[in-house]
């Protein structure tokens, strides 16, 4: 079953800056994001999440589990 984009979104709304948040990937290495913050929603509709100097895209289709600690 894949996590469609909202379905993500909705997950990682749970990022304030002050979590982490491993996400794991079908086929690729995990990406771990320290004091995460999930950037609003913009109109690309792509999913970021930002440590404060970097951003990262994250494709919710490949995504296998996340965990936000």
């Amino acid at each position: 079953m894949c996590m469609t984009t909202e379905q993500l979104r909705l997950a990682l709304t749970e990022l304030n800056g002050l979590r982490d948040v491993r996400v794991a990937f079908d086929h690729a290495p995990s990406l771990l994001v320290r004091k995460a913050l999930l950037i609003p929603k913009e109109s690309d509709t792509l999913i970021k999440i930002t440590d404060g100097s970097h951003i990262f895209l994250v494709d919710a289709g490949r995504v296998a589990w996340i965990e936000i600690g």
